[in-house]
């Protein structure tokens, strides 16, 4: 250490460079990844905008859920990972209690029984927390046990994953299940699970999914199978979503139609179009260019959610958020592949993109927590 920085110690001095980034790390905010999810936000909007044929009802709601997102991510943020730790269970609990509630007091919105309209409190969609709830619970338990974790660690892992997800397909929404069940299966698979039992599973499940499909799959399920492979066979009916997208997706070119031009949104041969199938929308005004800008600021999000996942410091804190980037990751590729044609219907939305409410905020909670794992001080690894 030379005079300058001796006495620059001593005296409490510090460069602009450093009193920013104690400024960041006091307020629990990482600056590359709060500057990834605003820019995705503000894109969003905008694609919203047309989406929704101008209608700034739609874009104003959905500005204001995000900035409600952002407040709460900040929160979320000033808490610990240890905080979350501790509740994990409790947490789990209570997303249980509120699922069960919904059987018998739920709402139904687009065919599925999952919302709550609690009085005084505003209409949300209890499964939609569970997202995080799981993985939350998973990485309590896996960090605290012997990993790579065994055989009996593994079927209560899996017990604790399949009774959310049951609950919500009982709900009759097949698309949230899967999430939630997925951000579960991550957090169990960054455990060091071994590779022949991933492969064994996924043998069972093929040798199990004709059963599935001939005696528990409800007709619905079953049409949105056969159309996958042949969206033609109903093209009025159960094919129609799928072939105006794909319509939309090829009609776009490179290059697009340009901003508020898109024939099959705006004559309305999108259904769904600022939700489920909002890609489509985009694709056509921006083209392959406007859909790659999309994907790289998916990219850099995730990109930065995986180092902040490598870059914890304990075991809790790497299963989490290395489950919460995954399960993202997850959720952009099913609803771009599903909006292409390339995976079945599910019904999912796009991520900071697809009109939304409870989604956008359990997304935004989902990002405090990584910044909560990349800011606080470290604690000792387990």
């Amino acid at each position: 250490m030379n005079n300058q920085d001796f006495i620059r110690q001593s005296s409490g001095f510090q460069t602009p460079d450093r009193r920013v980034h104690t400024f960041w790390r006091a307020i629990h905010t990482d600056p590359p990844l709060l500057i990834g999810i605003i820019v995705l936000c503000a894109f969003g909007l905008f694609v919203l905008y047309s989406a929704s044929d101008g209608d700034m009802f739609i874009v104003r709601r959905q500005a204001l859920i995000m900035l409600a997102g952002i407040f709460l991510m900040f929160v979320v943020a000033q808490f610990s990972p240890q905080f979350f730790r501790r509740w994990a269970p409790s947490l789990y609990g209570v997303g249980l209690g509120l699922l069960i509630l919904v059987l018998f007091i739920g709402v139904e919105e687009n065919g599925a029984r999952s919302w709550l309209d609690l009085p005084g409190l505003p209409s949300f969609q209890p499964s939609e927390t569970l997202k995080i709830v799981v993985p939350l619970l998973m990485a309590w338990y896996l960090a605290s046990r012997p990993l790579p974790p065994r055989f009996k660690h593994l079927f209560w892992s899996a017990v604790m994953i399949l009774i959310p997800a049951v609950l919500i397909v009982v709900q009759n929404d097949t698309g949230t299940a899967i999430m939630v069940a997925m951000s579960g299966i991550f957090a169990v698979l960054l455990a060091g699970i071994r590779w022949r039992i991933v492969f064994s599973a996924l043998f069972s499940l093929l040798l199990i999914s004709p059963a599935w499909y001939l005696f528990v799959a409800q007709e619905h399920q079953k049409n949105r199978i056969l159309t996958f492979f042949d969206p033609y066979r109903d093209p009025t009916g159960a094919g129609y979503n799928i072939i105006q997208s794909q319509i939309a997706i090829g009609s776009g070119g490179i290059y697009g139609k340009g901003y508020g031009n898109g024939a099959q949104s705006h004559l309305d041969f999108i259904p769904e179009s600022n939700t489920d199938f909002v890609l489509a929308v985009l694709a056509e005004e921006f083209g392959l260019l406007g859909v790659l800008f999309l994907i790289c600021l998916y990219l850099f999000v995730l990109a930065r959610g995986f180092y902040i996942a490598y870059s914890a410091n304990d075991m809790f804190s790497r299963l989490l958020a290395g489950s919460i980037i995954l399960t993202f990751f997850f959720y952009v590729f099913v609803n771009m592949a599903m909006v292409s044609g390339l995976v079945p219907v599910i019904g999912l939305p796009l991520p900071l993109v697809s009109r939304g409410g409870t989604a956008i905020l359990t997304l935004f909670i989902a990002f405090g927590l990584l910044m909560s794992i990349q800011t606080h001080g470290r604690s000792k690894p387990n």
